[in-house]
């Protein structure tokens, strides 16, 4: 069911949950944003550097950006954060964004790609943050709008991105990118995110090592339930990798002129990572596709032995039972001398169990010389 929804002018306020999307009702106006009531306000900083200096502020309104855009230096303008639709219009008419690329800005989550816009080079990318305290990853959607002299980056969330790397390379003047124009600063930004997805597929691959264990030696219900988790969130790696290899692909072969033919060479160095991850993901999902039969084979495995230990029991008290039913017919002796004359033994409740017990361990020694009491259930069987 949708959501209720309310209309202010060109913008749309819905509730929303981490990992829930939005999509657009039939009909809806072109460049109508969806703005999440829960967001957090925009939080924008600037950073603005040459060969020989760089600053880092803080801005109070967009239109304090306009004094940056047209510099010879490079102007790196980070909001972080959508919930405010008042700053993010404002923002929008301060780079002369086109209503439609504020639409995939703030109306998230948008299918990685690149736009070209004559003066503009607009990148949609999503962005994964592992997650502090146990496995998985936070994903976030992060746009960079590409200029003559400026780079915008917007993110979902303030505080949380894998762009502290590139801030200190800035500030310590490490490497060349003070040498370099904005478009070597965002194929640095792509170049972080694009890593920030390796160490989140090692977590995975050490959480698939130690499920392999699990399932082999002790699988549970649990298990099952961890797999199925592992597969859904590599599944949402694997959506957000994708598209972003094409996108890196699409700037390496474009003829955009707001990149350089130098900065398309480390583009290449970039796509190569990407493509290194696509086959991360892809080796781990089916790793944990394994993971699931291997789970399946276990059980019914567990099961077999379950099944075969109840017959090794059922097998020996058959010819038991069968003997005391036998003597439990209580025939009179008196009547005809074939009529049990064991029922007046002296010696017959004993000479009775030691025939049931031979006949026992004879059955036991049988089932152990064909190999049938052997545990097969364990990595040393």
């Amino acid at each position: 069911m949708f959501n209720k929804t309310r209309r202010m002018s060109s913008t749309v306020i819905k509730p929303q949950s981490d990992t829930e999307d939005f999509y657009h009702h039939p009909g809806t106006l072109p460049g109508t944003l969806i703005v999440n009531a829960d967001a957090p306000p925009p939080v924008i900083e600037l950073i603005d550097y040459d060969q020989n200096n760089a600053i880092r502020r803080q801005l109070a309104t967009p239109e304090e950006c306009a004094a940056y855009l047209d510099t010879e230096s490079v102007s790196w303008v980070d909001v972080s954060g959508l919930g405010s639709e008042d700053i993010l219009q404002r923002l929008g008419k301060v780079f002369n964004l086109h209503p439609l690329v504020l639409e995939d800005i703030v109306n998230v989550p948008e299918r990685p790609k690149v736009e070209d816009y004559e003066d503009q080079l607009v990148i949609i990318t999503r962005m994964v943050i592992p997650k502090e305290k146990n496995h998985g990853f936070h994903s976030e959607q992060v746009s960079l709008v590409l200029g003559k002299h400026y780079l915008l980056t917007v993110q979902e969330e303030p505080k949380r991105d894998c762009f502290e790397a590139v801030r200190s390379r800035i500030f310590k003047n490490k490497g060349t990118i003070r040498k370099h124009g904005p478009d070597y600063l965002a194929y640095t930004l792509l170049d972080a995110i694009i890593d920030g997805f390796f160490p989140v597929l090692e977590d995975y691959g050490e959480l698939i090592e130690n499920l392999e264990e699990e399932v082999i030696l002790k699988p549970t219900r649990r298990t099952l339930l961890k797999i199925y988790q592992v597969r859904r969130e590599l599944l949402q790696l694997r959506r957000a990798i994708w598209p972003e290899r094409n996108a890196i692909h699409s700037l390496i072969q474009g003829e955009n002129k707001l990149i350089s033919e130098e900065v398309r060479i480390y583009l290449r160095d970039c796509y190569d990572h990407a493509v290194q991850v696509m086959d991360m993901v892809e080796t781990y999902r089916e790793l944990a596709s394994g993971l699931m039969d291997v789970y399946l084979s276990a059980m019914s495995n567990k099961m077999n032995e379950v099944m075969k230990l109840l017959t090794v029991i059922s097998s020996i008290f058959i010819p038991l039972t069968f003997i005391a039913g036998i003597y439990g017919m209580n025939f009179n002796t008196e009547k005809s001398p074939w009529n049990m004359p064991e029922l007046n033994w002296y010696w017959g409740y004993p000479a009775c169990l030691t025939v049931m017990a031979v006949i026992a361990a004879g059955l036991l020694f049988f089932f152990w010389q064909k190999g049938w009491l052997e545990h097969t259930s364990t990595l040393d069987d």
